[in-house]
């Protein structure tokens, strides 16, 4: 299997975003299952409850370095784009980028992202 660094949106301003993110981030590991990768998504590993918090700048900042340690190991970087590039997913792209390797952007299919969508409505 292809080792892969994934990237796609965590941080928001909203818990509903959040949630969002979360499912899409979630969604994006399956297909890089599916595609014969074995993908690492540091925001969804160390953003879970009890180990740091992304709203704390500290935590956010050590949960990343710690992610950008396992660039080292992988043999690309995934980038999911349906809901834009966040700046936290810039910077993992360029990092990879800095180390030689490959950066790859995807969008997944229409159909997953519009039920996420639908499962995980935004407050105005």
């Amino acid at each position: 299997m292809r080792l892969v660094i994934l990237e796609s949106p965590y941080a928001a301003t909203t818990p509903e975003a959040i949630a969002r993110n979360v499912a899409y981030a979630r969604a994006a590991m399956r297909d890089c299952l599916m595609r014969g990768e074995a993908p690492y998504a540091s925001h969804l590993l160390y953003t879970q409850p009890s180990v740091l918090r992304d709203e704390d700048r500290a935590e956010r900042s050590l949960g990343m370095k710690a992610g950008f340690a396992w660039h080292e190991a992988a043999e690309a970087s995934v980038a999911y784009i349906d809901f834009g590039i966040s700046p936290g997913m810039k910077t993992g792209m360029d990092r990879a980028s800095k180390l030689g390797k490959p950066v790859e952007t995807r969008r997944l299919e229409p159909a997953v992202v519009a039920a996420i969508v639908a499962a995980h409505p935004m407050t105005p």
